[in-house]
């Protein structure tokens, strides 16, 4: 565990004048969400979105409430910056590389020139690891449904198919089992070479029926409206493939400026997503929890209202 304090992060001599009185980075649902509701608040709100949020790679949603017949990530991202627009919520469309704190407790947010805000909300998510495989066959294999990488999403979709899952350990086997609920038909297949699986996880796997083979999983195609890939020395064939490799969680900023996170780096906050650092709050796939678009949301609401009593707290908000 990372267990940095604040005043370990170097502060920036001189700021700029202020540009906005919170900094949302990250353009998800979850930056969205407290965009939307800190604008509505009345507080000047600049959200930096340098796209690619995890949510508009989603061809389909079909668990967002209030969406008979699923919406696509893009559509749902769309229309969550179209509504932040509406009520008055500044964007860049750039990445923050560096995160700065002040010495009078502001922060300096640098994408190609410095920006300034009396608090910073962290919304920059986490990026799924890939399989080995070009990433124009990924994107299309990801389009079709032939590639999937969340079963709690759309698990239903696969119900009663032809199941491949790319993956070991504990990851892999919870995520077979998981899937094992939808189908009898799931296969467990090692990413690089033999398995990496203890006796425990076998057994519970022999018990679900679900077939594991060792790789490495290699030389994916799409053949006859299926998945193909290679692994020990076979080809095998699926209606979809979840990739159980983990994510990489976008936590540096938060880092920058001495903010806590746990082992795998997601950023510790509170009840009410404050970090350990006084003015600097986190929501989303950020914050270790269930990666939904409906908990980074909710979490959102609980962020912005948070910030904006915290604001309101250290000088009145008057009209």
């Amino acid at each position: 565990m990372s267990d940095s304090s604040p005043s370990a992060a170097a502060p920036a001599a001189d700021a700029p004048a202020f540009d906005a009185d919170i900094i949302v980075i990250g353009g998800g649902p979850a930056g969205l969400t407290a965009a939307i509701y800190l604008s509505r608040f009345l507080l000047k709100t600049l959200v930096f979105d340098r796209g690619g949020s995890r949510a508009s790679l989603i061809p389909m949603s079909h668990n967002h409430a209030g969406y008979p017949g699923g919406i696509s990530g893009p559509d749902l991202i769309a229309r969550m910056r179209a509504q932040a627009e509406e009520y008055g919520t500044r964007f860049v469309d750039a990445e923050v590389r560096v995160l700065s704190a002040c010495r009078e407790g502001s922060f300096v947010a640098t994408a190609g020139i410095d920006y300034r805000a009396r608090a910073v909300l962290i919304a920059t998510g986490v990026r799924n690891r890939r399989p080995e495989m070009d990433p124009t066959f990924h994107d299309a294999a990801l389009a079709s449904g032939h590639l999937r990488y969340c079963p709690v999403c759309d698990g239903y979709e696969v119900t009663d198919k032809r199941v491949g899952v790319v993956g070991t350990g504990e990851r892999g086997t919870g995520e077979a089992l998981f899937l094992r609920g939808y189908t009898t038909d799931v296969t467990l297949i090692a990413p690089d070479g033999a398995h990496d699986l203890d006796a425990g996880q076998r057994a519970c796997l022999a018990e679900a029926c679900v077939t594991v083979i060792d790789g490495p999983a290699r030389d994916y195609a799409i053949e006859d409206e299926r998945l193909v890939l290679t692994a020990a020395g076979a080809a095998l064939s699926f209606d979809s493939v979840y990739p159980a490799l983990g994510s990489d969680v976008h936590s540096m900023l938060a880092e920058m400026v001495g903010a806590r996170t746990e082992n795998a780096g997601c950023i510790i906050v509170d009840t009410h997503q404050r970090t350990s650092v006084p003015g600097l709050y986190a929501a989303g796939d950020v914050v270790l929890g269930l990666d939904q678009i409906s908990n980074a949301m909710g979490e959102a609401g609980v962020a912005a209202t948070t910030i904006r009593n915290d604001l309101a707290e250290a000088r009145p908000l008057r009209r």
